[in-house]
This record gives C-alpha cells, structure tokens and sequence, in this order.
C-alpha cells in the first residue's frame, strides 16, 4: 500500500484524529516548544525522582510522559489531546499516548514511554544522531530521488526532504503505526514523500540516487519492531536492509546507512559482511565508527555473552557512475 503525505495540502482528513495531532504540532510549534528526548534509562531515572511523579507543564506531558489532572495543562493542547484520542486515564490521572520531540527546529510525533507495545514508534539519541549523519552527507549537491527504509517517525526522509527540497523522497515501514505518525510529522515540516507500507522495496519502480536507513540493532526478547535487529547479534536487518537497497541504487547512487554492530572479540561482523558483499560489485565501501560503546547494559542479557561492546557505526556504500 501507498499514501503520499505531507506539503501544502494536509494528508489528513478535516475533523480526524490526526488532523488533531497536526494542529497539536503546530500549535506546540507557534509556542516555542521544545524537547530533547533522552536514552530510556536517562528518562526512567529522571521520572523516578520524588518531585516527577507529576507534570507541571505540556513539556513535562509531552516529553517526560507525565501524568496530570484534567485542567491542569494548557486547555488548548489537552483539547486536542482529547479530540486524537491520545489520553488514557490512570485513576484519576490522564496521561498522553504520544510524546513530541524536537529535532533540527522542527517537531515529531512519537510514541510515550514506556515504549514497550511492539508496535511502538521510538524517537531518541539515535534520531539525533541518524538526522545529524544525513544532514552532513547532504549538505549539497543537485535535487536526487531518495527513499528511506524503515522510515518509523519518518526522520530520515524528512530530513533529507528538508536538506534536498525539491528531490522526490519515498519512505518505507512495516508498522502502521510509525506510518502514520511519519505522514503527520512530514505535514508539520511542510515537505511531500511518498510512503510505502511494505518489508520489502518490490513496490516502488525504478532505482535511488540516494538511499537512507536507520535499523534495529539490538537483540529483543519481545521483538519490538523498532528494537529487534534480528541475528548477527542483531545486526542481521541492517545487513539485510543494505542488500536490500544496494540492487536499487543508481549509478553513482549511494547508501547512507546508521546503525549499531556488536563487537566480537575485537571483529565487528556486520562490517566484515558488507565489505564482502559490496566488493564484488565493485562498490565502495567507508566505514567508520560513530561511537565506541552504547547500550552497555544489553550486555548482561544472554545473546550478549561473547561480546564486548556495542558500536555505533555509518557506512557509506557509493555504486561506481
């Protein structure tokens, strides 16, 4: 399935409950609001402090999943709260399902922490850091048709519709949810891409000057689709995904690609993997790591025992003109 969304006419429909969750991002917009989201463990230690079991303002709503009494915020974000169906009642507490972050002077639309649902649409440091490596590599050069894989919040295509604007963007998921939430957020950021609710890229004709990911990288019990990396020590959808894209790539096209590898004895497998898959075809590859040790504490789980850090990694794929 295909939906194009985003640009000058809202892709929502008048009355809905997304276009509620659209006029609440630019109501949050118009107001200066502002919020960096943090890693998990980062947020459940700053809730779990005695003067946080309660918001005292929208940011503390929207950012730190706070729960609040009924007129206790600004009537007009609880309003629109209330016409997305995005509050839950705790007792007699409401929270909000969604939270909001701000990313490059614009605002996304994610899903509230916990994000345990496994259907979860998660925004955090990897966003930041996903938007910061695309913004580099784009920095110039002519209008090019781009997609972007596993697109969830839709950072990725938004980014580089913004970075690109008048190159045609598409995006993919396999989650709804982060669909819609992408189609509301490239609303906001006033940029067009179409969007494509598929694993796989047999939907979309032709080929990409530039191709962007963001995967899973982490090994999930509960098989979160945004966490879960699959195997490879959860490397294995990134891996994937960059095969994936590398069939569609044009000449002199190249793959933006951000993710984790664990490190195994000194060897990062997913590095070793793409190097053996794109020199046959005479590709290049630039591969480098963006930070040394993440996730520490995933090593006390089971599929960890033999590895020794998780890195954060870019790999730049360039198919030759």
């Amino acid at each position: 399935m295909t939906v194009a969304f985003g640009g000058a006419a809202d892709p929502v429909a008048t009355g809905s409950q997304d276009e509620a969750l659209l006029a609440l991002l630019r109501l949050l917009a118009e107001r200066g609001y502002a919020f960096v989201t943090p890693t998990p463990l980062t947020h459940a230690r700053v809730v779990a402090r005695t003067d946080r079991q309660r918001a005292r303002s929208v940011r503390d709503v929207l950012g730190w999943s706070l729960p609040f009494r009924r007129g206790e915020i600004d009537a007009e974000v609880e309003a629109l709260l209330d016409r997305a169906g995005m509050l839950h009642a705790e007792g007699a507490m409401l929270r909000s399902r969604v939270r909001v972050s701000s990313l490059h002077g614009r605002l996304f639309l994610h899903s509230a922490y916990p994000t345990n649902d496994t259907d979860a649409v998660f925004f955090g440091p990897d966003s930041y850091r996903f938007a910061d490596l695309i913004r580099s590599e784009l920095s110039d050069g002519e209008s090019l048709r781009m997609l972007d894989i596993g697109t969830g919040s839709g950072v990725g295509a938004i980014v580089a519709a913004l970075a690109r604007p008048n190159a045609p963007v598409s995006a993919t998921d396999i989650n709804p949810r982060a669909l819609r939430f992408a189609r509301i957020n490239a609303a906001a950021a006033g940029v067009t891409i179409d969007a494509y609710h598929a694993p796989t890229l047999d939907p979309l004709d032709g080929v990409f000057d530039v191709v962007t990911a963001n995967p899973p990288y982490i090994i999930d019990a509960d098989s979160r689709l945004y966490r879960d990396g699959g195997g490879m020590h959860g490397a294995q959808i990134s891996f994937d995904m960059t095969r994936m894209a590398l069939d569609r790539l044009a000449p002199g096209g190249r793959m933006i690609l951000y993710t984790g590898s664990a490190i195994v004895a000194g060897g990062d497998a997913l590095k070793q993997a793409l190097a053996d898959d794109v020199s046959p075809r005479g590709y290049g590859l630039a591969y480098r790591e963006l930070d040394p040790d993440v996730f520490g504490e995933e090593l006390d789980q089971p599929g960890y025992a033999d590895v020794e850090r998780i890195a954060l990694v870019a790999a730049l794929i360039t198919r030759p003109a």
